[in-house]
């Protein structure tokens, strides 16, 4: 067994997969794509006893920000994401809270990560893997020690994430995923913004696209 604790809460009109990443060893805990329902994600983590040390974003898109405002308010704790959808996430109508829902949802980052960056966030090692498609600034978080990704929606189970929102692109997406997450080892389990959870070798033979 691993140091690695997970939860998984599934949030908001889109039934979006947000996760609670907690450090057996220190009870610090990561807080990744808090979709919408702050209080339901506060009182899970109070359940957990764990201290929130940071909030990761895979993206921008307003289904998986929605909590945001509420957790860094409260918590005290920055917000990350990739450098390249740091404007989405700011901006109503490019991460399609507009567009979609008719009501606005935006957040503000702390921090951006580059491509292939390493950070350490509640004791965990974390490689930072640039996956543009579903959105230009999409992106992995691997756990390399825990076997762990937590792909957004760049890979779902035998799917991928939509690529018909601003900055989407279908080849961008395709090589992303044959590039740079393909090449993982087979037996990382892959945890998406939705539905089910998943292994690379799985997607691999399986998975249409």
């Amino acid at each position: 067994m691993g140091k690695l604790q997970l939860e998984m809460l599934v949030l908001g009109m889109v039934q979006t997969n947000c996760y609670l990443a907690v450090n057996r060893e220190s009870r610090e805990l990561l807080i990744i794509d808090p979709a919408d329902e702050a209080p339901r994600i506060i009182r899970r983590i109070d359940e957990l006893g764990a201290a929130p040390a940071a909030i990761l974003l895979t993206h921008g898109h307003f289904d998986h920000i929605g909590a945001v405002k509420e957790l860094k308010e409260r918590y005290r704790i920055p917000v990350c994401i990739h450098a390249a959808d740091r404007e989405l996430m700011q901006d109503e109508q490019l991460n399609g809270s507009l567009m979609l829902i008719g009501r606005g949802i935006s957040a503000s980052a702390d921090r951006v990560f580059a491509d292939g960056e390493k950070v350490n966030l509640a004791g965990f090692d974390i490689q930072v893997i640039h996956t543009p498609g579903h959105t230009a600034g999409g992106a992995c978080y691997y756990i390399e020690e825990e076997k762990t990704l937590f792909s957004g929606d760049t890979l779902f189970c035998c799917s991928v994430g939509r690529t018909d929102l601003p900055t989407g692109s279908m080849s961008a997406l395709r090589a992303s995923i044959h590039e740079k997450l393909y090449v993982l080892p087979e037996d990382v389990k892959v945890y998406p913004g939705h539905d089910v959870t998943t292994i690379i070798g799985y997607e691999k033979r399986y998975n249409p696209y």
